[in-house]
């Protein structure tokens, strides 16, 4: 009987076991692979060793690249966080409409991502974008903000931060399970608001922080519509807005180069994983939990 329901199971399984051999254990090994072959996707890959891994050293391109989506993570995350805890709090607060507001925050975490939101950003960026619409109307001349090489990651860093729906959510979610009683104790000791935010909500919510920013910088690292979408594809002007994801989409698909583009996305894991078990191993001095 136990063996049938095992074989049952299974059964129900099947697409998923499927689907995950098939569409991302078989990719990564074959990525794997490549990464050590020198293979253009129309002649055979030819073995090659680490040869990939040691031309990053000189690649100048790919070091730019880097620079720019650690300047992207490094500035997206923190200020989309900061955005998301502060309007969490507000809204636990017991704001009437506090369903639709949730929404209506929530909405673009859906569409940060998609490529008409990306479309729309140029519009609003563009030289005669909404943006300078506006400032023309208080006598403000703009400029093309996704142009000029001083603006261009500042208007993706701008859409990252409004993708902030996600982990305002998850903060709303985590403000909830605050027992009111240290809120009350606070209050008769004579503590004010900023106190009861620093001495209780803060600590109680480092959790939740920890979980958020982990999410979030793998995301960060991860980004590509954005850029290719509003640079259109060329990395911006003076490579500004080239993330690491865009420049290897560059070499496999552009180059045909999809031995060194297979090393750089097994790079890009090196470097996900690090900043994820740095994250891990540095939380124990500043992560609380209430046991």
């Amino acid at each position: 009987m136990q063996k049938r329901d095992n074989v049952t199971a299974y059964l129900f399984l099947s697409p998923w076991l499927v689907g995950l051999f098939a569409i991302t254990i078989g990719p990564m090994i074959a990525s794997l692979y490549l990464a050590f072959t020198d293979y253009n996707l129309i002649e055979a890959p030819a073995w090659v060793g680490l040869e990939n891994f040691t031309r990053m050293l000189s690649d100048e391109r790919l070091h730019n690249s880097l620079r720019v989506t650690f300047t992207y993570v490094f500035v997206s995350v923190p200020l989309q966080l900061a955005i998301a805890l502060l309007l969490a709090v507000v809204l636990d607060r017991g704001v009437r409409g506090m369903a639709f507001y949730r929404s209506v925050f929530y909405l673009p975490s859906l569409l940060g991502s998609s490529v008409a939101i990306a479309i729309l950003w140029r519009q609003v960026f563009g030289t005669e974008g909404l943006l300078n619409q506006v400032l023309a109307l208080v006598g403000v001349e703009g400029k093309g903000w996704i142009s000029d090489p001083s603006t261009a990651l500042g208007t993706l860093v701008v859409l990252n931060v409004w993708t902030f729906g996600s982990p305002m959510v998850i903060f709303l979610a985590g403000l909830r399970q605050v027992p009111t009683m240290y809120y009350e104790a606070a209050a008769v000791d004579g503590a004010g608001p900023l106190r009861r935010f620093f001495g209780i909500t803060l600590p109680l919510l480092t959790p939740i922080i920890f979980f958020n920013l982990v999410l979030q910088i793998i995301h960060a690292f991860q980004s590509f519509t954005q850029a290719f979408v509003v640079s259109g594809g060329s990395g911006g002007p003076s490579d500004s807005t080239m993330f690491f994801t865009l420049y290897l989409y560059d070499r496999g698909f552009g180059n045909f180069d999809m031995g060194y583009a297979s090393a750089m996305a097994w790079f890009l894991l090196v470097v996900i994983a690090i900043f994820t078990g740095v994250n891990f191993l540095v939380s124990k001095y500043w992560v609380f939990y209430e046991n």
